[in-house]
């Protein structure tokens, strides 16, 4: 089954053909550099940028996997969560091409699209990557600029937030860590460049912790969420200690706030593990912008071999941010399962739950 998926959700207009699990195009085209400026996602700006490149992003993505419409089986589209103006863009082209094509239109939620971005799979015969079937119940963790949650899922489309952040997702707080320390925007990905930078990480050494900040709900985890609030407080105050900063105490500094966001996620799924005896786990699916980060990813899966848990990212960098393919895969099941929605019925909702 081919499908067209779109996604409009923030500040990246993609589109992407898939096949099945399969990805045949996946075309994703960044704002980022537009709204650096401004230190964050501009709305207006965002919506403007989507209506001025969603055609020519489409018709890439439809290029690339060698496709005509007539080709496709059915148009899918983010509908939530998401910057609401944004997610209109993407909604109102999805819905045109349905009916000008008379497509199948499926709608999708851009946290499902995240959770099982780890099954895609390349379009390419001599892949290495398997379709090994994963045991349910599994755990599904989704770390972006917008969202961080821990899920339990049931089965493909049956899913139970068991912890979810009450402030700041780890995305967000990683940017706005970047921020204080004056690196730009978007900052998650300079703050890791700034971490691994610290004289211990050159030598091969695990990333030190030179400042003492304080790790979130120590001795609470039983709370079951993700909070950054005080940690980012903590922060502050230590930035505002230690100026005049120079190159080195950034690059600690950075490396201290990401090893504790980071200590704050393995805890937290750490416990959830443990006091889960009634249902064992033995898949832990990764999705979302953050997962691109290599320390991060490097302590998943530490824990997996610790809990004898086999940890799943995606296959490639391209699916870890903002993207249509990983929209494609969960239209995909949600198509299996009949689940195609009338274009007049079809609206954006920029605070959906999974």
């Amino acid at each position: 089954m081919k499908i067209l998926s779109i996604d409009t959700s923030c500040d990246e207009t993609a589109a992407a053909v898939t096949e099945d699990i399969k990805i045949l195009s996946n075309i994703v085209w960044s704002q980022a550099s537009a709204h650096a400026k401004f230190g964050g996602v501009m709305p207006t700006l965002a919506k403007r940028m989507h209506e001025e490149r969603i055609d020519f992003v489409i018709d890439r993505a439809m290029t690339n996997a060698k496709c005509q419409m007539t080709n496709i089986d059915a148009v899918a589209v983010t509908i939530g969560p998401g910057l609401s103006i944004a997610l209109r863009v993407g909604v109102e082209k999805a819905k045109e091409l349905a009916i000008k094509y008379s497509k199948k239109l499926i709608a999708v939620n851009h946290l499902e699209g995240h959770i099982l971005s780890p099954l895609a799979r390349p379009n390419n015969p001599i892949s290495q990557l398997t379709n090994k079937p994963i045991n349910f119940p599994a755990l599904g963790l989704v770390v972006s600029g917008g969202n961080t949650q821990l899920i339990l899922i049931k089965g493909i489309g049956k899913y139970e937030i068991l912890a979810q952040t009450t402030d700041d997702a780890l995305g967000e707080a990683l940017d706005k860590a970047a921020r204080m320390l004056g690196l730009g925007y978007p900052g998650g990905a300079i703050l890791e460049k700034m971490a691994r930078s610290t004289r211990s990480a050159r030598s091969g050494q695990a990333v030190s912790n030179p400042y003492k900040l304080p790790i979130p709900i120590v001795g609470q985890e039983k709370r079951m969420l993700f909070t950054y609030s005080g940690l980012k407080s903590a922060m502050m105050r230590l930035i505002e200690k230690e100026k005049p900063l120079t190159k080195e105490k950034i690059q600690n500094l950075a490396a201290s706030f990401q090893n504790v966001a980071f200590q704050h996620i393995t805890r937290v799924v750490s416990y959830l593990i443990n006091h889960s005896t009634n249902q064992p786990f033995s898949h832990l699916l990764v999705g979302g912008g953050v997962a691109a980060n290599v320390e991060l990813r490097k302590r998943l899966r530490k824990l997996g071999k610790e809990f004898n848990i086999k940890i799943h990212f995606p296959y490639s960098n391209k699916l870890y941010g903002d993207n249509a393919a990983m929209i494609g895969i969960a239209a995909y099941f949600k198509a299996q399962r009949g689940e195609f929605i009338d274009s007049d019925k079809i609206d954006r909702n920029p605070n959906l739950k999974i």
